[in-house]
């Protein structure tokens, strides 16, 4: 049992007093639920950065790691990272900077690494002792204007530096590069974008901050994965999608077609899906072959370099290309499904559900304010400049006058600033001035760089004071970024194709199942199995002590065998999931929901195009279409519906113009099969009336073929039937001379 009061301490005189567990346990929970929130799993919306890789970039910054300068070992990074910024243990901050570095995690690589940074295929990367890094451009445009005053800087944990609350930001990174977290009770998964779209969305959201999620979806049709891949994604869903901040994009490896002599052909994998490990993704392949799930592949072979090549070979080039993926769709990660939850930090560092508009503006504002807090800075910076400047000009103007003071007098600080009305900084820069400044070219430059600063001055001020000066300024840097990683540069092409959503391929079952010719055989007491090939005698099989042969029956591993039975049900049971022909089988109860009581009238392969003829004991039938048959569960489907005391007597293909119907009572008759009805349920019509007898069986058959029955091993045909052809419903004459003692037409192999 838990204490029901908790002690706390609560002054630094050391007082304790009793506060109930779930108070205090609720309270500490949901200080560690905030800080998981807040500094550990949502990005910042401005920034689009987590605290960790903030502060990586802040601390490589410190150290001069810029794009154009050289690398350092990531063990160096890590170690300031962990003393100055983040109080974590060194594999977290590593593994969050290798993802950094990985061009097929990240769209837009923060982190230049130079070593092993692990691969596709989902291996590690290297220790950081061996592996080195510095910033790319993408992480400099992130810092750009740091220094400038633009963000607000804090404490870092241990109060001896400070470190920024949120980065200036020049490139939209949160969309461009995504993210994703667990926090508690929350979470964040936002695929990666192409700059050049983000930017053509910002510059219009400029113009027209009350644009429609539907016109963005124009500028931003999807994500732009950093593996490829193809979106097949309806519009109606993107749009649902970005609007809410919630929603999925179905992604598809794209592939190719290439054709080889004879007519063959193989399948060229080109990319895969967002964070699918390759060696993973083939491994699956290969299992599914393994297990005859994909039946259609001979082979998979990995021929991939810097570029993905993954080489798919049919079995047989009259497999279907389309067929074949579309399996490897179903069954494999070539097709995945990316979420979508902008789960986020606001401007107030409140987690919400923003949707796209929401997200692009609150860059836009972030950019806003950086740049007036930029101008701001710039123009304080200015005017201390032109104060000194000044102070400079004065001097420059008397300076016979400054030099004879400086040089006689015992304060000439203070007669600097009586006689020419100086400020106590200018004083300070006169004094400190040297002799060698004296030159009456530095006395032009100064006055050039005073006017210049004279007008940036005049110019930020006005700047400061119209706000759509400043809009334009930040769509400049806009097309400044659009420029520099947009669609015309290596990095800013669009890697995933656009595509709509996929159109149904059926899949035949030869493409899920290996064909195999097999003999169905069931015993008289019920026990099934699947003999490979196509047995011609049964006297080939053995059976349990006790048991026999009853039913035989041709059939391929891709077929569906239908069971009917005395309770006029049919079951359905796949071939390919019978026992095999090592050992007695198993029974067929086990497989479908048969009742003790009952017992199987037919075994027979399903053709759903096929028509039946089905009838009771009792002589009444009629004719059912092979897809009405077929059952989804395993309790069957009720087709035959049974009078008082009757049961299931007889399942035959009802292939032929005329029915022959024999009775118990060796009476036949036989009549045209336009006389029956074709139902899908039911009790059907009388097709040989009795007396004191029932039916024994029927068979549908050609009159001009003539009517034929098995004895033994051979068959008789008999011709003349004229005697027998009658009308349905009538009792008919006694069977032929000949006919089979067991008085049925079909005998099994």
């Amino acid at each position: 049992m838990w204490a029901e009061f908790f002690m706390v301490k609560t002054s630094e005189a050391g007082d304790i007093c009793n506060v109930a567990f779930e108070d205090a346990l609720g309270e500490r929970y949901l200080s560690y639920a905030l800080s998981t929130i807040m500094a550990r799993s949502l990005p910042d919306v401005r920034d689009g950065l987590k605290p960790v890789h903030r502060r990586l970039l802040f601390a490589m910054r410190e150290l001069r790691l810029n794009p154009d300068s050289g690398f350092k070992k990531c063990a160096r990074i890590v170690g300031d990272v962990m003393g100055k910024f983040h109080p974590h243990g060194d594999a977290a901050i590593y593994d969050a900077m290798v993802r950094l570095a990985q061009s097929f995690a990240v769209r837009y690589p923060l982190v230049d690494g130079q070593g092993n940074f692990g691969n596709i295929d989902g291996d590690n990367a290297a220790a950081m002792r061996y592996t080195e890094a510095r910033m790319t451009g993408v992480a400099n445009a992130l810092l750009e204007g740091i220094d400038e005053d633009s963000v607000d800087f804090r404490s870092t944990y241990d109060g001896e530096g400070s470190e920024p609350a949120v980065l200036p930001a020049s490139f939209p990174n949160l969309l461009a590069n995504g993210a994703s977290g667990i926090a508690v009770g929350m979470a964040t998964s936002i695929p990666p974008h192409n700059v050049g779209e983000l930017c053509a969305a910002l510059l219009h959201l400029i113009k027209r901050p009350n644009a429609t999620i539907n016109k963005l979806v124009d500028l931003i049709p999807g994500p732009d994965l950093p593996t490829g891949g193809l979106l097949c994604e309806d519009r109606d869903s993107i749009v649902h999608a970005y609007k809410t901040g919630k929603g999925g994009f179905r992604v598809r490896a794209t592939y190719e077609i290439e054709h080889r002599k004879g007519g063959g052909y193989s399948l060229i994998i080109k990319s895969i899906p967002f964070q699918v490990q390759k060696a993973k993704l083939i491994e699956k392949i290969a299992e599914l072959m393994h297990s005859r799930n994909l039946t259609m592949i001979e082979d998979i072979r990995d021929e991939s370099t810097t570029d993905i090549r993954l080489v798919i070979e049919p079995k047989s080039r009259n497999v279907d290309p389309d067929v074949l993926m579309e399996s490897l769709f179903r069954q494999t990660d070539l097709e995945s499904r990316v979420s979508l939850n902008m789960n986020v930090l606001d401007q107030g560092r409140v987690p919400r559900v923003m949707n796209l508009r929401e997200v692009l503006q609150a860059f836009l504002e972030h950019r806003h304010e950086v740049l007036v807090r930029r101008k701001k800075y710039r123009l304080g910076k200015i005017e201390d400049r032109l104060e000194v400047l000044g102070g400079y000009l004065i001097a420059y103007l008397n300076i016979d006058e400054v030099i004879r003071i400086i040089r006689e007098e015992d304060n000439p600080k203070g007669i600097l600033i009586k006689k020419f009305k100086l400020s106590d900084v200018q004083v300070d820069a006169v004094l400190n001035m040297r002799l060698r400044h004296l030159r009456k070219l530095e006395e032009v430059e100064i006055a050039e760089e005073h006017s210049n600063l004279t007008k940036e001055r005049t110019h930020v001020r006005g700047l400061l004071r119209d706000k759509s000066a400043r809009w334009k300024v930040i769509a400049a840097e806009i097309k400044e970024i659009q420029k520099k990683f947009g669609p015309n540069t290596d990095i800013g092409r669009r890697r995933s194709e656009i595509g709509d959503a996929p159109t149904a391929v059926v899949i035949p079952m030869e493409a899920m199942i290996e064909r195999e010719p097999v003999t169905v055989v069931c015993s008289a007491k019920g026990w099934v199995r699947a003999v490979r090939g196509h047995l011609e005698k049964e006297t080939e099989l053995k059976y349990k002590e006790g048991d026999s042969h009853r039913f035989a029956v041709h059939a391929q591993t891709t077929d569906k065998l239908i069971l009917f039975a005395t309770n006029g049900r049919f079951y359905t049971v796949p071939v390919d999931r019978l026992p095999g022909g090592r050992g007695f089988g198993e029974p067929i109860r086990l497989m479908v929901d048969l009742p003790n009581d009952q017992d199987i009238v037919t075994l027979m392969i399903l053709e759903q195009k096929a028509k039946l003829l089905i009838a009771a004991s009792d002589g009444r039938g009629f004719i059912v279409n092979g897809e009405d048959v077929v059952a989804q569960t395993r309790g069957g489907k009720q087709v035959l519906n049974l009078g008082e005391g009757n049961e299931a007597a007889v399942c035959v293909p009802a292939n032929g113009d005329h029915v022959a119907v024999v009775g118990l009572n060796r009476k036949l008759i036989i009549f045209p099969i336009g006389e029956l009805p074709e139902m899908s349920r039911g009790r059907g019509v009388i097709m040989q009336r009795y007396n004191k007898s029932s039916i024994s069986d029927a068979k549908v058959f050609n009159l001009s073929d003539g009517l034929s029955w098995k004895i033994g091993d051979k068959t008789r045909t008999e011709m003349r039937l004229t005697e027998w052809i009658g009308k349905r419903a009538q009792s008919g004459r006694i069977v032929p001379k000949g006919f089979a003692k067991t008085r049925r037409f079909h005998a099994d192999i």
